[in-house]
């Protein structure tokens, strides 16, 4: 679950090829699974001339299940889940539990995005982040270059 990107050093992953052969190829809701058997989110990252947008596909959380860290420069999205549920009839019951949780984390590089701008939102089933560049590090748009 790793991408190598050169030119905006925003995201250091080190190998492109880990979320491939992890993948499970059957399964079409791109959940990535790890060595332990826990579920990952899948994510999308698109960048922008004016940011990098982050959609994690996470269904059947509320917002207060994530949290969102930054520490330095390492951005760290984690969730922890746990249902519980019990049901009665005359002298049977029937009780059960349900753990989920996972853990995302992407370094960002201080020299392109504005930490201090972060922002994110969770709305049905997606968690988005919004990570603003800094001006100095958008594109600008070409310019003529008069000859003297």
């Amino acid at each position: 679950m790793s991408l190598i990107r050169r030119n905006a050093d925003l995201f250091n992953f080190p190998n492109l090829f880990d979320d491939f052969f992890t993948r499970d190829v059957f399964n079409s809701g791109g959940t990535t699974f790890s060595s332990t058997g826990t579920t990952i989110p899948a994510v999308n990252i698109r960048e922008t001339n004016d940011d990098f947008e982050v959609e994690m596909a996470a269904p059947g959380m509320n917002k207060k299940d994530f949290k969102i860290e930054l520490d330095g420069t390492l951005l760290t999205i984690s969730s922890e889940k746990t249902d519980e549920h019990e049901e009665k009839e005359g002298t049977y019951s029937r009780r059960e539990f349900s753990y989920q949780s996972f853990k995302r984390s992407f370094t960002l590089s201080k020299d392109v995005v504005d930490i201090d701008k972060i922002k994110a939102r969770y709305e049905n089933g997606l968690l988005y982040l919004r990570i603003p560049k800094k001006e100095e590090a958008k594109q600008k748009p070409p310019r003529m270059i008069e000859i003297s």
